[in-house]
């Protein structure tokens, strides 16, 4: 598809079909890159998404058991500090 630049301030846009934001499942931001002389444009991935589905198939799976000790105290912990 054969689109136009638009002067958007001291910039230039691209308007994207609606038809083509569904279809791509855009959100309000995206990611955009370059990416051997092309322009990328891709749904914002969320750090964190499918952190809790994850977390339930640990868990089903008994894979879920703690990395860390439950207190990770050291000596110092209990002594006043000397300036």
């Amino acid at each position: 598809m054969k689109v136009n630049l638009i002067l958007i301030g001291n910039s230039k846009g691209v308007r994207l079909p609606s038809a083509i934001i569904k279809e791509c499942g855009f959100g309000e931001e995206l990611d955009l890159s370059v990416v051997n002389g092309r322009v990328v444009l891709a749904p914002l991935e969320h750090g964190r998404a499918g952190w809790d589905e994850a977390f339930r198939s640990m868990a089903k799976a008994g894979d879920d058991a703690p990395l860390l000790p439950d207190s990770m105290a050291h000596d110092w912990d209990g002594e006043e500090w000397t300036w």
